[in-house]
C-alpha cells in the first residue's frame, strides 16, 4: 500500500497540517482547522495541539494530532477526490490494522516494553537491596509492631529467617546476656530492668484462683515491638 498520509502507529493520529496538505485544501490551515472543529470534534479527545517542526529549520508551527475517526470525518466533509482517496486510505490501514497478525504483534511489542519497564524497575530494586545491610531488611518487617509476642514466639520468629534457635536456647541467651533474671525463684526469667527500662520486655499478669481459695498472681515475659527489632539485629550482626 502507498503511503498516501503518514499515521503514527502508536497513537493511531495524523498531522492535521499533513492532512490539509495532502486534501489540497486552498483556504489557510490556521483559517480552515478552526472551521473544522466546529463539526463537533473535541480538545482533548478527537485531537491535541503541539508545535511541528519545519523541514527547512524555520520557526516552529502549531500542528495537531488528529485521530483517525477525525480525519476520516474531514476527508468526508471536503466532498473532493483527494478527500474520497485518503478516506479510503485511511479505512484501508484501519483493516490491515484490526487483523489478527497485527493485533499480536503490537501485543508483542507492548509487552516487550512492559518487560524492559519491569527490567529496569528491578534493577533499581537489587541495588537498593545490596545497600541495605541484611539488619535492616529483617528489622524492617517488625518495626512498625505493636504487639508483644511470647519469646517462644520470638524464637520462631527468629528460625523463620534463618537465625537457628530455639525457645530454651532463646531464654539462656537473654539470660546469660542480661536481659532476663537468672536467679532461681518467683522473679526467674523476668525482664531485668535495664531490660524494661530499654522498653524491650512488658510483663502479662493473670489470676489463678487456687482449690483452697486463694489466688495467685502469674506473670508473663513478652516481647515488644521494639524488643522484636532490637533482638533481631542483635542476631543478625552476631
Amino acid at each position: 500500500m502507498n503511503e498516501i498520509l503518514k499515521v503514527n502507529n502508536d497513537t493511531q493520529t495524523v498531522s492535521a497540517r499533513e492532512l490539509h496538505e495532502r486534501l489540497k485544501i486552498n483556504t489557510r490551515f490556521n483559517d480552515w482547522f478552526p472551521r473544522m472543529v466546529e463539526y463537533g470534534f473535541s480538545d482533548g479527545l478527537d485531537f491535541y495541539s503541539k508545535m511541528s517542526k519545519t523541514e527547512n529549520g524555520g520557526r516552529p508551527s502549531k500542528d495537531y494530532d488528529i485521530s483517525i475517526d477525525m480525519a476520516k470525518q474531514i476527508c468526508m466533509i471536503q466532498r473532493t477526490p483527494e478527500g474520497k482517496a485518503v478516506r479510503q486510505y485511511l479505512i484501508d490501514l484501519e483493516k490491515a490494522w484490526n487483523t489478527p497478525e497485527q493485533v499480536m504483534a503490537r501485543a508483542l511489542k507492548f509487552a516487550d516494553k512492559e518487560i524492559e519497564k519491569l527490567k529496569k524497575s528491578n534493577a533499581g530494586l537489587l541495588e537498593d537491596n545490596k545497600r541495605m545491610k541484611p539488619k535492616e531488611i529483617f528489622a524492617d518487617a517488625v518495626s512498625v509492631s505493636h504487639t508483644s509476642i511470647l519469646v517462644g514466639d520470638m524464637a520462631k520468629l527468629l528460625k523463620q529467617n534463618g537465625v537457628d534457635i530455639g525457645q530454651k536456647r532463646l531464654f539462656e541467651w537473654l539470660r546469660e546476656k542480661g536481659y532476663l533474671i537468672k536467679r532461681k525463684g518467683s522473679d526467674w526469667n523476668m525482664p531485668t530492668q535495664k531490660s524494661m527500662d530499654m522498653g524491650l520486655f512488658d510483663i502479662k499478669e493473670s489470676t489463678i484462683n487456687n482449690p483452697d481459695g486463694s489466688v495467685r498472681i502469674n506473670r508473663t515475659t513478652k516481647v515488644t515491638g521494639k524488643g522484636q527489632q532490637y533482638f533481631i539485629n542483635k542476631f543478625l550482626t552476631a
